[in-house]
């Protein structure tokens, strides 16, 4: 199992061997050095989500290194 890593532009989180292109919004660029998360379940109701500008569900870095 590969390491996790972040989206640089959107934040969403995924696996190493998920892949090389964010799902969520096309970008290639990522990075493994990333603090705490969250995981959206219910975008359109979520004042976290409102606030991180996220419109979609999943695992969210809170912090990424840029």
């Amino acid at each position: 199992m590969g390491k996790d890593k972040a989206c640089r532009v959107c934040r969403y989180i995924m696996n190493e061997e998920d892949g090389k292109v964010c799902p969520i919004c096309g970008s290639t660029q990522f990075t493994t050095f990333w603090m705490g998360y969250t995981i959206i379940m219910d975008p359109e109701n979520s004042e976290i989500a409102k606030k991180m500008g996220i419109n979609r569900k999943g695992k969210f870095a809170l912090r990424i290194s840029r």
